[in-house]
């Protein structure tokens, strides 16, 4: 099933110049304790802003790049189709992790997003997440964030069937 993990802004917004504008710890744990042991998808992009590849997680990187540009341990695909065909019927969770284009790629396709939602606008932003209608979601909070002077919700996401 794809699962969208992200941290968004009040304007959903997502990043600026290729990096991420929220830096919380208690975010980044929740993103390695529940990515590790999974397949994450994301972009080139997304890939170097990372700088090394994770442990414990399957890459998959949806890219125009040359294969020879990655690491051996990274699978890369080079079509939306390629890896919709590939994962889309797998039992556990796999991960969209970024960037902009790949969240809207599988927006209408994830079954489930984890989101942390800062309450903060950054209005310097130049990368977005897909605009979110609540009619189509079940939404419970997880976890509250109070740290570096920032305020956030750590929420799941169910799509209504």
């Amino acid at each position: 099933m794809f699962t969208i993990i992200a941290a968004i802004g009040r304007s959903n917004e997502l990043g600026k110049d290729g990096d991420l504008i929220w830096h919380l710890p208690s975010d980044m744990k929740f993103f390695r304790e529940t990515t590790s042991g999974h397949t994450i998808i994301m972009g080139r992009k997304t890939f170097d802003s990372l700088g090394r590849v994770l442990p414990n997680r399957h890459h998959v990187v949806l890219t125009h790049a040359d294969d020879s540009y990655f690491p051996e341990e990274v699978e890369v695909v080079h079509s939306f189709a390629e890896v919709y065909t590939k994962y889309r019927d797998v039992d556990e969770d796999v991960f969209i992790i970024g960037g902009g284009e790949i969240y809207r790629l599988f927006f209408s396709y994830a079954e489930k997003m984890y989101l942390t939602q800062v309450n903060e606008i950054y209005f310097n932003a130049d990368t977005f997440f897909p605009e979110i209608d609540a009619r189509n979601w079940d939404v419970r909070d997880l976890q509250e964030i109070d740290e570096d002077g920032h305020q956030a919700v750590i929420r799941e996401y169910i799509r209504k069937k």
